[in-house]
C-alpha cells in the first residue's frame, strides 16, 4: 500500500479552502487540522509539512509593540492562537519540516524570527487597496525579486495577486529576506536569506488557496510545497 503524505494546516474560519486546495492535487493526502482548541500539538510529529493559514491579527505584544493595540480590533486577535502557532513554527524548525505561511502565516512567522509588523496599513501607510472591499479580495500587481526562490517557483517576475489583509511585515526577521513587493513597498513574500542547510520555508501575503486569476501564483506554489513535503516524508519527490 502506498504511504500517504500528511500535511498539517492550522485552523481558521476558512480552513476548508486550504484543505481543498491541497487535496485537489491529490485526494489521498492526509490533512491534520491543528488548533489550540483541539489541544493537539502532539499530532505535529505525524505531519510531514505545515501550512500556517490566515485569520486573526497577530497580537502586537508578540513583537514588542503593545502601543499598537489601540489600532486594532480586540475581537480580531487571539493570543491563544498566536501562542499555539508559535510552537508549531518552532516544531518545523527543530524537525526541519517544510513550512508554507499564508497571509497571517507570513506575519506570525516573521514575528517568530524577531521581525515586526505594520499593525494597520491604512493608518500607517495610508493605502487601503490591500483590504477586502465588500467582502471580496482585491487584485494588485506584485513584483518578485530576480533570482529569489519565489520567482523561480512562479516562473515570472511580476503578476496579479489577490489581497485581503490590513497588517503586513515591517522589519524582517533574523535570517529572512523579503523577495516580493506591492508597488507601495508592502512586503508580499519572505524566504530565507541563505537557505542552505535550512528547512524549506516560504511565506506569502496573498491567498494562493483561493486565487482564481493565476495558476502561477497558486498551483505552482502548491505543487512546489508538496514536492518538498514528499522529500521530507519519503526522501524523494
Amino acid at each position: 500500500m502506498k504511504p500517504s503524505l500528511t500535511i498539517g494546516i492550522t485552523y481558521c474560519s476558512k480552513y476548508d479552502n486550504y484543505r481543498l486546495w491541497i487535496q485537489s492535487a491529490d485526494d489521498s493526502i492526509n490533512i491534520i487540522k491543528l488548533s489550540y482548541k483541539l489541544d493537539n500539538l502532539n499530532l505535529l510529529s505525524s505531519c510531514n509539512a505545515i501550512i500556517l493559514s490566515g485569520g486573526e491579527d497577530v497580537y502586537p505584544t508578540n513583537y514588542g509593540k503593545p502601543e499598537y493595540i489601540n489600532l486594532l480590533d480586540p475581537l480580531q486577535m487571539d493570543e491563544k492562537r498566536d501562542a499555539f502557532e508559535l510552537e508549531v513554527i518552532a516544531h518545523t524548525q527543530q524537525e526541519q519540516k517544510p513550512l508554507l505561511g499564508i497571509c497571517r502565516g507570513l506575519q506570525l512567522t516573521n514575528v517568530y524570527f524577531g521581525g515586526t509588523l505594520i499593525p494597520d496599513i491604512p493608518s500607517v501607510v495610508g493605502s487601503s487597496y490591500h483590504n477586502k472591499i465588500e467582502g471580496k479580495d482585491q487584485l494588485h500587481l506584485v513584483e518578485l525579486q530576480e533570482g529569489s526562490m519565489i520567482s523561480n517557483i512562479i516562473g515570472q517576475r511580476s503578476g496579479l495577486i489577490n489581497s485581503a489583509h490590513h497588517q503586513s511585515a515591517n522589519q524582517i526577521g533574523d535570517r529572512l529576506t523579503a523577495t516580493a513587493f506591492a508597488d507601495n513597498n508592502i512586503v508580499e513574500a519572505i524566504e530565507w536569506k541563505e537557505p542552505a542547510e535550512k528547512p524549506w520555508l516560504l511565506l506569502v501575503q496573498w491567498h494562493p488557496e483561493r486565487i482564481a486569476e493565476s495558476v502561477h501564483f497558486s498551483l505552482a506554489l502548491r505543487d512546489c510545497f508538496l514536492k518538498e513535503a514528499k522529500k521530507k516524508a519519503f526522501g524523494r519527490e
